[in-house]
């Protein structure tokens, strides 16, 4: 069994745009900026936006934080997203999700300059990529591909099964793996909640990428021998014996499907760290273009 050290791999991705930020440097450009909107004080989003400054500051970009009010006003938050967008000093921004209930996030995506939306959320990129046209690619799924190919996993003519049809994860990277790209040109299944009979599929499955939320919901009897998983899935459960009094949890059940897959990401460490250096990776190109 091969580790996918997502914590390892995204270091080295960040030592290479560091690298790049200080060439635009040395040349008497201006290093990238990236924003980051922040509306409330969820825990989770308070923990995901502040890492996100910390590898900012570790690349050497600038980074902005915009905490607003959980109460702000949906006309007052579009009055935010169009200084952004109008700021040229700004290559790229998050709205990091979820917003409060009373203001539509559709709406609010939707607001986002494309040439600025380094998440890769707005549909004019989405659909871009769908096209396999160059765009901003959404950081979850690209850091997935982006871990696939850094360890050499073979995809062309192999059997994945996507678990989860979010627009944030499983829809896009069903996308990519079937893309004729590399990686890629691989056969797509995708099922989700309503799916019945999941391990019908994933039994039959070369590559199982779970982004459910359900945890430990991937047992070592829904997949076969030397199969890849791909765990998306991060959830908080109660564990008194942890000084937080909460362990973080994948939608894998890590110790039953370890000694049965040829490679497999852990939680935390794996998918999430990903992430945030595909944010970074983008918002280079944003500061590119």
């Amino acid at each position: 069994m091969i580790l996918l050290d997502g914590k390892l791999t995204s270091e080295k991705i960040k030592e290479e745009i560091k690298i790049q930020v200080q060439e635009i440097v040395k040349y008497g450009g201006r290093p990238p900026h990236l924003a980051a909107v922040l509306v409330g004080n969820d825990g989770a989003s308070l923990t995901y936006v502040g890492s996100k400054v910390r590898s900012c500051e570790k690349v050497g970009f600038k980074s902005t934080l915009i905490h607003l009010d959980e109460n702000i006003s949906e006309e007052e938050l579009i009055s935010e997203i169009n200084k952004l967008n109008d700021n040229k000093k700004i290559d790229g921004y998050i709205v990091q999700l979820p917003l409060p209930k009373h203001i539509n996030e559709e709406k609010i995506l939707m607001m986002v300059n494309p040439e600025k939306d380094v998440d890769g959320f707005h549909p004019f990129n989405f659909g871009k990529m769908a096209q396999n046209m160059d765009s901003f690619i959404p950081a979850t799924p690209y850091g997935i591909i982006e871990l696939i190919d850094r360890y050499g996993i073979e995809t062309e003519g192999k059997n994945t099964v996507v678990i989860g049809r979010s627009n944030i994860v499983g829809r896009p990277i069903s996308i990519l793996m079937s893309n004729k790209s590399k990686p890629g040109n691989s056969t797509v299944t995708l099922v989700h909640s309503r799916t019945p009979n999941i391990s019908s599929f994933t039994k039959k499955a070369d590559i199982v990428i779970v982004a459910l939320g359900i945890p430990n919901f991937l047992k070592s009897d829904m997949i076969k021998k030397d199969s890849v998983v791909i765990d998306v899935g991060i959830t908080r459960v109660e564990d008194k014996t942890k000084v937080r009094g909460y362990k973080i949890v994948g939608d894998v059940d890590f110790k039953s499907v370890k000694n049965k897959v040829s490679h497999i990401t852990p939680v935390p460490g794996g998918v999430g760290p990903m992430t945030i250096a595909m944010l970074l990776k983008n918002t280079l190109k944003a500061r590119k273009k």
